[in-house]
């Protein structure tokens, strides 16, 4: 009899432990889902959880945040707000100018002061910088917040496009109203390529070839940029395409990274070998309307593109 009540008694403890140890483990992966911690579950717990397809918008590390937002249309576009201490930075601001209305909103919730420390605008393609232009019905991002250092693209193939001249205003009503512009080149031979956003956090401007010649793809005039967090770092490429992808590899010293932003929405011409095999991506974020004809009838060529998953699958689930 004494032997069953012992082992009856150990058995409850043994059901109790269980318990406790289960709800540990909900509790961390609740956590890691909603952003609140950035722990990798299996480095904790041995598991993994490749098959969790369903992630958070919002990466988190730390007193970093960086967001991706839906541009409330059904349209492609790029717009990413980052939130380093009490920082706020944009980079882009598509798909069009009536997606205005719905970054502003979505950052208000942020960005309490109403002003953008950095913006940066990777080039002159409406899907990326319309909010930063608007028009006679959309007030633009610059009219709407105090943006205190701008940087955008040095080149453009569309200067005679209306959009960009409505940007060039209101870019240089901001610049007179006291905000701190340069252009990527000017940015890296100026020496003005590196910012403490936060304390341990550093938003550095790449080296780009296409920052001082020309191409026949605007895409390949983006502004690319790391988020440097210890050894921790998140990179942009705007839509930088195979051969601006090349040069930057050659022209910058590029890490592993924690998170890439997709280059040109998943499209099969970025995104190359090149750059993943330097830079191997844990996270890879895509910004598109996924299967979307807004641009092609052919499937092969639809955001994110097959190509294009094929690559980053050597590297991220």
């Amino acid at each position: 009899m004494a032997k069953r009540r012992r082992k009856k008694k150990l058995s409850s403890v043994s059901i109790a432990i269980s318990i406790v140890v289960v709800l540990i483990i909900v509790a961390v992966f609740a956590l890691d889902y909603f952003g609140v911690i950035d722990i990798p579950f299996e480095d904790i717990f041995g598991v993994s959880t490749s098959k969790h397809t369903e992630r958070p918008a919002v990466v988190v590390s730390g007193d970093l945040q960086i967001h991706f937002l839906e541009l409330g249309n059904k349209y492609t576009g790029d717009c990413t707000y980052i939130k380093a201490g009490d920082t706020d930075i944009l980079i882009d601001a598509g798909s069009r100018t009536s997606s205005i209305s719905t970054i502003t909103s979505y950052i208000n919730n942020y960005c309490t002061d109403g002003i953008l420390e950095y913006v940066i605008v990777t080039h002159a393609h409406q899907d990326h910088y319309a909010g930063f232009a608007g028009d006679a019905s959309h007030e633009s991002i610059f009219s709407i917040y105090e943006c205190r250092t701008i940087i955008d693209f040095a080149l453009t193939n569309n200067s005679d496009s209306k959009m960009y001249q409505n940007y060039q205003t209101q870019l240089q009503n901001e610049i007179k109203a006291g905000a701190t512009h340069y252009t990527a080149a000017e940015a890296i031979k100026g020496g003005h390529s590196s910012f403490e956003i936060a304390e341990g956090i550093e938003l550095k401007i790449l080296d780009s070839y296409f920052y001082y010649n020309t191409s026949g793809d605007e895409n390949n005039y983006s502004v690319c940029c790391m988020i440097n967090q210890g050894a921790a770092h998140y990179l942009f490429t705007g839509d930088l395409e195979k051969e601006g992808e090349s040069y930057l590899v050659k022209m910058n010293d590029l890490p592993e990274v924690e998170l890439y932003k997709a280059g040109h929405h998943g499209s099969k011409t970025s995104s190359t070998d090149a750059l993943l095999e330097k830079i191997k991506p844990r996270i890879v974020c895509v910004c598109c309307c996924a299967g979307s004809d807004e641009y092609t009838k052919a499937n092969e060529n639809m955001f994110p593109t097959q190509a294009f998953v094929d690559r980053i699958s050597k590297y991220t689930d």
